[in-house]
């Protein structure tokens, strides 16, 4: 309906307007300050990169309720791996923050969804512009294997945070004995990570192929 397509419109608006300001404010804090902007990224655009990727959960809600055509398991694996990176990963480690696998791992994730926001407002106006279809569904497929390399890297670098503080490990209580020790539990994680990256770029495949041959059919209707 045309409430569902404005409501949609709005929130690509709200995600757009926060990836570019996060996108800007990094080249513009490198362009100053070099390579000393790079170790305090997330001090300076971590709070509006949460909010940014708490939103995006949104995104599943909008599949579910079927208002959003997008396929549900590979956009739900994309948002899970960014929340648990940033706010498992890196928001609960403090000498992770200042690590520049971080300021490469937000520069990736915003230039990919400043590109994506710009190409599903103008979709929901109608409006295909077939050098942005191209960009956006040929760039991801790119970049997209780079964000998981440096989301892994990103895990192992906080390993040994995690294996002196024992941030998130528990050991239960009588009379279960278990204790959970969460390192393995990230180590495991990588290997769910490089999985869910095979079906993902399937799928980043077969969306760009869909909608490039749709780009060119509405370019011979116009």
């Amino acid at each position: 309906s045309s409430t569902m397509n404005t409501y949609l419109f709005v929130y690509d608006l709200m995600q757009f307007c926060g990836h570019s300001w996060i996108f800007t404010n990094m080249i513009i804090r490198f362009l100053s300050f070099g390579k000393d902007s790079l170790a305090d990224t997330f001090y300076s655009i971590g709070l509006v990169m949460r909010l940014c990727q708490l939103f995006s959960v949104l995104e599943i809600l909008h599949i579910l309720a079927g208002i959003d055509k997008t396929r549900l398991f590979p956009r739900f694996l994309q948002i899970t791996e960014r929340i648990i990176v940033l706010f498992v990963v890196i928001n609960s480690q403090e000498e992770v923050q200042g690590k520049y696998v971080v300021c490469v791992l937000f520069f990736l994730w915003n230039l990919l969804d400043v590109i994506r926001y710009t190409y599903n407002m103008l979709a929901r106006t109608g409006i295909y512009y077939l050098p942005l279809t191209w960009l956006n569904f040929s760039l991801c497929i790119l970049l997209y294997p780079l964000s998981v390399l440096a989301k892994a890297f990103a895990i192992c670098v906080s390993l040994p945070y995690f294996e002196s503080l024992g941030t998130y490990s528990v050991k239960l209580p009588f009379p279960f004995a278990f204790s959970i020790y969460f390192p393995y539990v990230l180590k495991v994680y990588l290997l769910v990570l490089f999985i869910g990256m095979y079906f993902i770029i399937q799928n980043l495949f077969s969306e760009r192929k869909a909608h490039l041959a749709t780009g060119n059919v509405k370019k011979k209707q116009s």
